[in-house]
């Protein structure tokens, strides 16, 4: 029993990534969903599906790589607020990552989005986890 699904769909990602995996599968929720819809919309991912398999379904999450050098798309996934140590930033506050090459998932009272959309609309929330 783990603690932090978050974390262990991160770390998941990170690890499937490293081995060379085509698809990762994970226990589905709303806000694993969100988090690879982003994820997909930014082109860190293939793509991501929902299978409706036992109670609460089975998420899995196609990764991608680099044509030539057959490299991971991600090359770094890492948590930021965690149960323990919440991590709040209001929209001024929200770290920019790689000098905008990478992105912030942030949980807004409008939704998960990325920092870019947060400062968009003049929001803040709980920064979730830096992709890069």
């Amino acid at each position: 029993m783990y603690t932090d699904p978050i974390a262990d769909f991160l770390t998941r990602i990170r690890n499937g990534a490293k081995a060379g995996h085509a698809v990762v599968e994970v226990p589905n929720s709303k806000m694993k969903a969100e988090i690879a819809r982003i994820l997909m919309d930014q082109g860190f991912i293939k793509g991501y599906k929902v299978d409706e398999i036992g109670p609460q379904g089975l998420l899995k999450v196609a990764l991608k790589y680099d044509k030539t050098s057959k490299r991971s798309v991600i090359r770094g996934i890492d948590r930021v607020s965690r149960p323990g140590l919440r991590n709040f930033a209001g929209s001024t506050e929200i770290p920019r990552i790689k000098n905008g090459l990478g992105i912030a998932i942030v949980s807004t009272s409008h939704g998960i989005m990325t920092d870019k959309e947060a400062r968009a609309q003049n929001v803040g929330g709980e920064v979730v986890c830096l992709v890069y």
